[in-house]
């Protein structure tokens, strides 16, 4: 089954004063457990080596702190923000190049192995001092080293392989990078919003770009050279691989975001509510049963037992990139189905996040991703225990408790992203007057600790949630 889903979007303020913001959704297998970690600011030498999962990097002479969001075997991310204030999000693309590969492994060839598309979102981070800057250090090494590898545990290339497509945005404006193979193409977005899914939605203009992507497709028998203009997205995009699942949540992004910008612009709770939708609202209605027994991939994506959908959810977030001297940036982040959980606050000049927030589950340890092993539960990982309410919530495989118990969930978890959303403004004013007084470490300290607190309140509503559905402290499955 292909890795189907993943949606990101971005909105560019219309008032000034306004932050950019930038929402993902990332889709896993439902053991793909992805904690949310502080990666601090780094030096290496110039003889310095960076492994990852399938090549080797020289190490850059400075890498940027940062947040992100990693499945348990991976070193790279699946969205991420920066010191710098640049966030990342990706999405699988699959293009003639990856089936090209597959094709040719299939026939016995041995190909070179690439850099990760969670890698390349990692490595924008720590490199990228803007995001335009971040574009070209992740075209650079799409170029240099192509994408060709695994993105999904216990998967072989030829089961796990995808190109990328990439939202990249700071302060000031936001990029969408799409790749295929070694080639890529960008294009810079200053107004409005975007969103990607899975299918590339590059057509016939771009802002940067490979010099032979004209050239390739036409050399691949992937575009005539008599329709002259080159169609990114037409000549690249594999044709034996449906769009029927992409481009159903793509536009409903689309829509979404430009009903919130009629409605008088996008925002934080916007973004939000975006990235809980399954379709309500529409001349679907839903689900014809229930969300947890969905019909159809959605943008808060569930498992079905039928596999089709893939998995779940398994973390959402909303990336909030204020200009300079207007605020820091954060982001608001759930694991699992954001319609089951409760968005909290966290800083990068925070330095740091509660300890539960950094833990996979019993059996997580970094691997490649052919030998990755299937995470389990653990009661210490703040990840495992909303899995662990999901799964209370459903009530069983398919669904019969979702719907009675999805209400009480929301009841009980809106208030506190209110009261926090309330408490936030004042306390980024506190750390930020810290900051222009020189006393950083306090400002750091002032920005944990409001962590923490919500922390402490999302998961005692959790347990009282979990004692009410009948589920024990420290039982769950996966």
């Amino acid at each position: 089954m292909p890795a189907w889903s993943c949606d990101t979007l971005v909105a560019l303020p219309s008032t000034e004063g306004e932050p950019v913001l930038l929402g993902k959704n990332s889709d896993r297998p439902v053991f793909d457990a992805q904690p949310l970690r502080f990666f601090p600011r780094r030096s290496a030498s110039g003889a310095g080596r960076l492994p990852l999962a399938y090549v080797e990097l020289p190490e850059a002479a400075e890498s940027f702190a940062h947040l992100g969001g990693s499945p348990y075997w991976c070193w790279g991310h699946e969205i991420g923000l920066s010191e710098r204030g640049v966030a990342i999000g990706n999405e699988a693309l699959f293009t003639r190049d990856v089936a090209a590969n597959i094709a040719a492994t299939n026939r016995g060839e041995v190909l070179p192995r690439g850099i990760l598309g969670m890698e390349l979102v990692r490595l924008g981070l720590e490199r990228g001092r803007s995001a335009e800057d971040a574009v070209e250090v992740m075209a650079e090494l799409v170029q240099r080293y192509g994408q060709w590898g695994s993105g999904v545990p216990g998967r072989a290339p030829v089961e796990g392989a995808y190109d990328n497509s990439y939202l990249v945005a700071d302060s000031r404006e936001a990029w969408v990078l799409e790749t295929s193979g070694r080639r890529w193409a960008a294009k810079r977005i200053d107004r409005g919003t975007y969103a990607i899914s899975n299918q590339p939605t590059i057509r016939r203009s771009w802002d940067a770009g490979s010099p032979d992507l004209l050239a390739h497709a036409v050399r691949s028998g992937w575009w005539p050279e008599q329709r002259g203009e080159l169609d990114f997205a037409r000549a690249y995009t594999d044709p034996a691989v449906p769009l029927q699942a992409s481009h159903l949540r793509l536009s409903r992004s689309r829509q979404l975001l430009a009903e919130a910008t009629d409605l008088g612009g996008v925002d934080v709770p916007g973004i939000k509510r975006i990235l809980r939708d399954h379709y309500e609202d529409t001349f679907l209605n839903g689900p014809y049963f229930t969300a947890a027994l969905p019909d159809f991939l959605s943008l808060c994506m569930h498992s079905h037992p039928a596999g089709f959908t893939w998995g779940n959810t398994a973390s959402s977030s909303v990336c909030v990139l204020p200009r300079e001297g207007e605020g820091l940036p954060h982001l608001w982040w759930t694991p699992l189905t954001p319609c089951t959980g409760v968005y909290l606050p966290v800083f990068v000049a925070a330095g740091t996040v509660p300890e539960d927030f950094t833990r996979a589950g019993a059996t997580a340890a970094r691997a490649r991703p052919e030998d990755a092993a299937p995470d389990s539960f653990s009661s210490d990982s703040y990840w495992w225990r909303f899995h662990q309410l999901l799964e209370a919530v459903k009530g069983d495989a398919l669904g019969w408790d979702f719907d009675d118990r999805r209400p009480i969930v929301r009841a009980a978890f809106d208030p506190l992203e209110a009261r926090w959303a309330a408490r936030l403004p004042e306390v980024e004013k506190q750390a930020l007057e810290l900051i222009g007084q020189g006393a950083g470490t306090r400002a750091a300290a002032e920005l944990a600790r409001f962590t923490d607190d919500c922390a402490r309140e999302a998961t005692a509503v959790l347990t009282e949630l979990l004692d009410g559905f009948g589920i024990p402290t420290g039982e769950g499955r996966a």
